[in-house]
């Protein structure tokens, strides 16, 4: 069940979360980086997916992964390699960002994608979103995201007014993010928000 809103006017049927999970079992999106137990593959798609779509990011996803399968075979690439299995992808600085946080943890002694959010938000090129996707979608930690799509679900279901991208609302949306998530679902329910967004609570 989600955690009361204690502080929150808003009124929410606690079985809400229940029927979004129900629909996720049905009509949930089938991606390559779901269902593996490889946090590595998780943030690799993560940082990939972001400002591209994902028919975009599938093949390139799959050859990057294939190439550089673990966060060791990434971090001792060279750096000119990397960018050529990301051509094609656009906006570099997310490949040269993703292998300057593989030699990081491997400098530093971690060959494995860590779960705890304040040193994901350490690495290069991950922010609170980026750091939130690969907590709950790889460890299921309760950790809240809010992209686009999961800001448009949560605005038209609360009936929210205002800029999202701005104070105060984007903190209120951060907050209800966390607050939404069903005990031990945090995973398939952060994927559910995501993918109603992407297909069903489109803009148009």
């Amino acid at each position: 069940m989600p955690r009361p809103l204690v502080s929150d006017p808003i009124v929410i049927d606690p079985r809400w979360a229940e029927l979004l999970l129900a629909w996720y079992a049905e009509h949930g999106r089938d991606l390559p980086w779901r269902d593996l137990d490889d946090p590595y593959a998780v943030w690799v798609s993560e940082i990939m997916l972001q400002q591209t779509q994902v028919a975009t990011v599938i093949p390139y996803y799959e050859r990057f992964t294939a190439r550089f399968p673990t966060l060791e075979a990434l971090a001792a690439a060279e750096e000119d390699e990397v960018l050529r299995h990301w051509a094609g992808l656009g906006y570099y600085s997310r490949a040269r960002n993703l292998q300057r946080a593989a030699r990081q943890l491997v400098r530093g002694g971690l060959h494995e994608t860590p779960s705890d959010l304040r040193q994901l938000r350490d690495l290069p090129g991950v922010g609170p979103y980026t750091a939130g996707a690969i907590a709950s979608l790889a460890f299921n930690l309760p950790a809240p995201i809010l992209d686009g799509n999961v800001t448009r679900v949560l605005c038209r279901l609360l009936a929210l007014r205002g800029n999202p991208g701005r104070a105060p609302l984007r903190a209120r949306l951060w907050d209800l993010a966390e607050r939404l998530i069903p005990d031990g679902r945090a995973r398939d329910f952060n994927s559910a928000l995501m993918d109603l967004g992407a297909t069903v609570c489109t803009p148009a």
